[in-house]
């Protein structure tokens, strides 16, 4: 356990600073990240590659076992997250390629650091790990279709071909990787403490490529972008919190929801963005792919400070 503890602490606390060293280094050292370009979809499948190997089947069937928190949670992040990025951008008045990459974070499912950053804020981590992968296995669907429903009179949304990338992407790594685990669990035990390493390590190179790409934008795009992000990541903390609460949930699995609602899988936003619009329209998921574990690893820091309330409501 001490292991597994150094590791989570190394991967959770220490990534922000490897993402903002990345980020400096693509700014200073643009030319070779961009050459890299090509890279970032199977880096994202070696995420979630990663992701299925610490997975089992067992988790898969717990998806099916909470039905009222799973709903909740899913709910919230896929009604919350779109609206209120399509919402910042237009009272913003960003480009449209910008208002594209906001509601593709907005419609992407569950980020895989937000069970890491649940477990350091106390939360559950087996709800937050079951989101997740319920809002992962959801997006394969939603993502493409609230794109379409929010972006569709404003940019051609390719939804069936988005769908295929999201099978390719997501859904077959996360499905090898926990059949690899299944299959190998306990030959596997000694080096998967490497694993959150390595899917961080591939994090942070997409987030150094994207940065590199939109280098220019980030040096003259203004405030205007990041004050967008930032709203629309304290909103889905704010009201992931706030309504899961309305919605009768203990403190600690309101906590769990919030995490689960505010912090996407902006990595693959970014890469439906450079597959099928533009490196402008990547900008806000390379930007979000950064606050977001800022701004968790904050929350994490506060609410484990708080310790975990003994309050407990019905969750069933």
């Amino acid at each position: 356990m001490k292991r597994e503890g150094i590791m989570l602490t190394l991967t959770t606390r220490l990534f922000p600073i490897w993402a903002l060293l990345g980020s400096a280094l693509a700014l200073v050292w643009p030319d070779p990240l961009v050459a890299c370009k090509n890279a970032i979809v199977p880096l994202l499948a070696i995420i979630m590659l990663g992701m299925g190997l610490s997975l089992t089947w067992n988790e898969f069937r717990e998806v099916f076992r909470t039905p009222k928190l799973l709903g909740i949670g899913m709910m919230l992040q896929f009604g919350i997250m779109p609206a209120a990025a399509y919402l910042i951008g237009t009272l913003l008045n960003l480009t449209p390629a910008e208002l594209t990459g906001m509601v593709l974070v907005g419609a992407s499912a569950g980020g895989t650091a937000s069970n890491v950053i649940c477990y350091l804020a106390g939360g559950r981590l087996a709800l937050s790990v079951n989101l997740t992968l319920a809002s992962t296995i959801a997006a394969i669907v939603l993502t493409p279709a609230l794109t379409w429903l929010y972006l569709h009179q404003t940019v051609p949304v390719p939804a069936g071909a988005m769908l295929v990338s999201i099978l390719k992407i997501v859904a077959a790594p996360v499905l090898v990787g926990t059949a690899i685990n299944s299959a190998l669990r306990s030959r596997l035990d000694s080096i998967r403490s490497v694993f959150p390493l390595l899917s961080v390590a591939a994090i942070v190179f997409i987030i150094a490529i994207i940065v590199a790409l939109n280098r220019e934008n980030l040096l003259h795009s203004g405030l205007l972008i990041f004050v967008a992000v930032i709203l629309h990541n304290a909103t889905g903390l704010g009201f992931g919190y706030g309504l899961s609460r309305l919605f009768r949930c203990d403190r600690i699995t309101s906590r769990t929801i919030a995490i689960e609602v505010g912090m996407q899988n902006s990595g693959l936003s970014v890469t439906l963005a450079l597959q099928y619009f533009s490196a402008a329209a990547a900008l806000p998921g390379a930007i979000f792919s950064i606050w977001h574990n800022l701004s968790g690893s904050l929350l994490a820091a506060i609410w484990s400070g708080i310790g975990n309330p003994t309050e407990t409501l019905p969750d069933r």
